[in-house]
């Protein structure tokens, strides 16, 4: 290399070789910790701004163009015929007739269609869940289940069998039933394992849905994701920041037209990408509020420079004039003559890029108000990225002299301290399959997030410099002084050493093409749409009606009181304008020559035909954009045909919402879950560290919510988020609430119907519904059985009382005989009075008669034990239906408890985990 001095320079030596140029290239990754170091870092934040620049020159025309027709606002390079105007000639043939049609107003297709699917997304009903999938919650899960068993339901069950039992007449103390009874045998019930598959939620699960709540109430998540569904409709993009700071996190949705970010093809989702970030401006206020307390005394004192007042100079952006720019190739004249170095400088940075100038920050924010009130002369750009770098770790096997096989992961920093020993007799090559003792590292290259934030005047190209007075820029890292390591890294999804950058998102229909957003399908039918209406509007101006044809020297000179002179056309036109006629002089004296009045004639100079052809072709343009993306006019809002029918509306209706379902889909289901995942992997973390964790939020309901946890329970857990959303939710819900309150059969209490009101789910009022009409049915089933008791009752009644009828007639027989019988039995007896036969010195009458009240006396013993054995028996049913009632009372407790069990087992959980921890420390 051929080295000159200033001297042979100015004398008009040259090298040969190429020209010089300023470049930035990405700094080597597989480096060492050490060399790291901050010159590394920063270089890496210019070389990512400056990549990130050139990807929004290359982007923001397409998306700003985007933007603008969802906002319905001209652009008007849109309708200049150029090469590079990708509808240019769509446009020449609009403007072959009016080259006038550059004088644009904007008449709305697209603005209508992304309202009318944003205001359907928010009608849209979103559901997450979560389930903990990892070895400890699904035990917990298993000791629940098994607790609430034996606590709850198996009580429940016991019940009811022990009344079968009981009502089918069997001892409730026999082996079999027992068996029966046994706690195996119940642990099978279908509604045990319905409990547990559908409506159990461990404390963890109930921590993340709790979170949600907070997190939706702290970050505004419902506006964030209006505008992110939005941002998609647009420019097919959406992009969710996850900001760490020292002790907390932030929720944000980054601008699509200042994000940046470098993917494989296949990798569908930013979070996968090499490098993200964004490019942005921001004032010295808001800088200081959000990075300043990162900053030292320093860094937060040079910000003053930005402002004008310590800035009142002319400033040559770029790099410096510190031989950077000098060709050495070219004469010492051309290099300080022409073309300057100081234009030189200025070109630079003057890249080709939608804006004109290489400022394409300032471009892209200069459509909005803030920056084009007041400029950006007293604002900082401020860049925020992350990339993929890679780190050195390895796998460790070490041997001991006891023969234990130890295998770690460890870091580049580590140290053997035994020395290994192979056996290569039979391979030559050193593993750890061959070690027979001591140390034997595999180090392998893992990826690993780092991030930093990059802070400077909003030039071009803003550099590190030592020789300038310029604000020198400020490098920051994400939570700390430094740019480096982000604190939390985020895990991959199929890999171990996997990792994911803190912005989620994606283009969603880049596959195998550009992407294309839903503006994108619409764009040439609403540029022709616009043309063409503006052309009509033209035509009206243009319009010069029916107009009379007549000789001029009819007009009078002197008219109604006047001299009208030389502007007697004038004068005319007003004249017929207020009065509605025009009077006219044909005398010689007026007109002096002879006039024939049957010259005057009108014209029809109108433009129908031309205009109901703008009309039918400005009607096509719309009805093909409706087309291109499957909406009805229905849908949009349009009055019905007349004679369209309510089926034929309804199948319409439900393939137009087929068509456009997709983008729903695209933004709940597939990226939303990633997004809830990573944002509750972020609390986890956060929270994880507090000893005592205590959640409170609003309600829907407006009630207060209070939640508790230990935060050390967060750790190693890992979740699985499950979102959903459902078309025409909103209108499903009201059609229900309106037939809850209208229908006055569904026995629903005023407390009832006021829930129904308060619902904000379709399941909430299906289950409110559902309770009403259980209770119903449980109102009837029970006057059915009061009905069928007084029936049964009465039908007993009667019989009972024929019963005492047939047995009084029966007795009144059988005394009747008896009577009968004694009387017989006293005449026979009273032959023998004077007799004695028996000779026991008592005549046989008195005998007989004797008999006669001992069969009397023991009948009447023998009716009084019959008598005494009913009772028993009445005594003994009367306890069984005593014990029937205390099972049923049992089983009303067990429900109860089974209720209260559900609801508070966070509670008891909590408590579980005290005493056990309490238990550790005892022993």
């Amino acid at each position: 290399m051929k080295v000159l001095n200033a001297m042979q320079l100015k004398k008009g030596a040259k090298t040969k070789g190429p020209s010089v140029h300023a470049s930035l290239t990405q700094p080597i990754q597989f480096v060492s910790s050490k060399e790291k170091d901050e010159n590394w870092t920063q270089w890496n934040m210019d070389w990512l701004e400056v990549r990130g620049l050139d990807f929004l020159r290359k982007n923001a025309r397409k998306v700003l163009k985007n933007y603008k027709l969802a906002k319905g606002i001209i652009d008007k390079t849109d309708y200049i015929v150029e090469e590079n105007n990708e509808y240019r000639d769509l446009l020449e043939v609009l403007t072959q007739e009016d080259d006038s049609a550059l004088e644009l107003k904007f008449y709305p297709i697209i603005p209508n269609v992304v309202n009318v699917l944003t205001g359907e997304f928010t009608k849209r009903f979103h559901k997450v869940q979560f389930r903990a999938v990892d070895d400890t919650s699904y035990n917990e899960m298993l000791e629940e289940k098994r607790s609430l068993i034996e606590e709850n339901l198996l009580t429940d069950a016991y019940n009811n069998l022990m009344i079968e039992m009981i009502n089918q007449g069997a001892d409730p103390e026999s082996e079999e039933v027992q068996e029966q009874l046994s706690t195996e045998n119940l642990k099978t019930l279908p509604e045990i394992e319905d409990f547990f598959s559908k409506d159990y939620r461990s404390l963890v699960e109930e921590w993340a849905s709790h979170q949600l709540n907070v997190d939706e109430e702290r970050f505004k998540m419902n506006e964030l994701e209006e505008r992110g569904f939005r941002d998609m409709l647009i420019c097919d993009r959406e992009f969710w920041h996850f900001r760490m700071m020292e002790d907390d996190y932030d929720v944000e949705l980054w601008n699509p037209a200042l994000t940046f970010y470098q993917k494989s093809p296949d990798s569908r989702y930013i979070a996968d990408s090499n490098f993200v970030g964004k490019c942005d401006m921001m004032t010295v206020a808001d800088v200081i509020d959000k990075y300043g307390y990162l900053m030292n005394e320093d860094q937060l004192y040079s910000m003053n420079q930005i402002h004008p007042a310590a800035n009142a100079r002319y400033m040559v952006r770029g790099m410096q004039n510190d031989g950077s720019y000098y060709d050495s190739t070219k004469s010492h004249a051309w290099n300080t003559e022409q073309p300057s170095l100081a234009y030189r400088q200025f070109m630079s940075n003057w890249d080709a890029n939608p804006g004109g100038g290489g400022d394409i920050v300032n471009w892209i924010l200069g459509e909005g108000d803030d920056i084009n009130t007041w400029g950006d002369g007293d604002m900082l750009r401020v860049t925020t990225a992350y990339w993929k770098t890679q780190r050195k770790i390895g796998h460790l096997t070490r041997i001991t002299l006891e023969g234990d096989i130890i295998q770690e992961i460890i870091d580049e920093g580590y140290k053997v301290t035994e020395k290994p020993i192979y056996n290569t007799k039979l391979f030559k090559e050193k593993t750890k399959d061959n070690l027979i003792e001591g140390e034997h590292i595999d180090w392998i290259w893992i990826n690993e997030v780092w991030g930093g934030v990059k802070i400077g005047p909003n030039a071009p190209t803003s550099w590190r410099t030592e020789t300038s007075d310029e604000l020198n820029p400020l490098y920051l890292g994400i939570n700390q002084r430094e740019v480096g390591r982000v604190q939390y890294q985020f895990k991959g999804d199929n890999s171990l050493y996997g990792c994911k950058l803190p912005v989620e998102g994606r283009v969603f229909s880049d596959r195998n093409t550009r992407s294309t957003s839903l503006v994108d399908l619409m764009k040439p039918y609403q540029i022709g749409y616009n043309m063409v209406n503006n052309q009509i509007a033209d035509i009206l101006v243009d319009e010069l009606g029916t107009v009379i044809m007549f000789d001029q020297n009819a007009l009078p000179r002197h008219s109604m009181g006047e001299d009208w002179g030389k502007n007697n056309l004038a004068k005319a036109y007003v004249a017929m304008k207020d009065f509605g006629m025009m009077p006219l002089d044909t005398s010689i004296t007026n007109t002096e020559n002879a006039t024939n009045f049957n010259h005057y004639q009108t014209l029809n100079l109108e433009q129908t035909n031309r205009l109901m052809s703008r009309i039918q072709l400005a009607n096509h343009f719309k009805q093909q954009a409706f087309e291109a993306l499957g909406i009805n006019q229905q849908r949009m809002g349009s009055p019905i045909d007349q004679h369209a029918t309510a089926t034929g509306i309804t199948q319409a209706m439900q393939q137009s919402y087929a068509q456009t379902e997709q983008y729903f889909v695209n933004h709940s289901d597939y990226l939303m879950p990633r997004v809830h995942s990573m944002r509750t992997d972020l609390a986890q973390y956060y929270n994880s560290t507090k000893p005592s964790l205590r959640l409170s939020y609003m309600s829907s309901e407006a009630e207060k919510v209070n939640f508790t946890i230990n935060g050390t329970d967060l750790l190693m857990r890992d979740f699985n988020i499950f979102c959903t959303t459902k078309t025409n939710h909103r209108n499903t819900l009201e059609q229900l609430k309106q037939m809850a309150l209208t229908n006055n059969t569904t026995g629903a209490t005023i407390y009832d119907l006021g829930n129904v009101i308060k619902a904000d789910s379709i399941a909430e009022v299906t289950d409110i519904l559902k309770d009403a009409q259980s209770r119903t049915e449980k109102e009837k089933q029970e006057q059915m059985q009061q009905q069928q008791q007084m029936q049964e009752q009465q039908i007993q009644a009667q019989a009972q009382e024929a019963e005492k009828q047939r047995a009084f007639e029966k007795e009144k027989t059988e005394q009747e005989i008896q009577k009968d019988i004694t009387v017989a039995e006293i005449r026979s007896a009273s032959y023998g009075a004077g007799v004695d036969i028996n000779q026991n010195q008592q005549n046989d009458f008195q005998d007989a008669m004797q008999d006669i009240r001992e069969r009397d006396q023991y009948r009447e013993q023998m009716n009084l034990k019959r008598e005494q054995s009913a009772t028993d028996n009445a005594n003994n049913q009367s306890k069984l239906e005593i014990e029937r009632e205390k099972l049923s009372n049992q089983r009303q407790i067990a429900d109860t408890n089974l209720q209260i069990a559900r609801e508070n087992k966070n509670q008891y959980d909590v408590k579980s985990n005290a005493k056990k921890k309490e238990d550790k420390k005892k022993k």
